[in-house]
């Protein structure tokens, strides 16, 4: 199983940007799937999640009204939206995917894990 996580790099404050995470290996509708980050000197934070069918998802309340996460399950692909683009954003994000009967904003409870993307917002 493998989730490549893609699109970080450096952005203004106020940009936007789109993170994308492909999965091959699995059955990738079966799962559900989170963006989380780390900020340097920072424990792992969930960002987002969103069900097996995108149906319903779930933003942390940090990102709400900036960020939003949806897929495309033809494609193995989930993305994240990021609008309005902060210093504090700056991150290494991930995505991570669980199967489960819900999604989770605990980090333990994902099974797989993408390698990271870097996101570095300049103010």
């Amino acid at each position: 199983v493998q989730l490549q996580a893609s699109g970080g790099g450096l952005v203004q404050t106020g940009g936007s940007l789109r993170l994308s995470c492909v999965a091959s290996g699995l059955i990738f509708s079966n799962y559900h799937v989170g963006w989380f980050r780390q900020a340097p000197g920072k424990e792992r934070e969930f960002v987002a999640a969103t069900t097996t069918t995108g149906d319903s998802t779930h933003v942390v309340e940090s990102v709400k009204g900036r960020f939003s996460i949806s897929r495309d399950n033809p494609k193995n692909t989930v993305y994240l939206q990021m609008n309005s683009l902060k210093p504090e954003d700056t991150a290494v994000y991930f995505c991570a995917a669980r199967r489960s009967w819900y999604p989770s904003t605990s980090d333990d409870e994902y099974m797989y894990w993408g390698q990271g993307t870097l996101v570095t917002v300049s103010s």
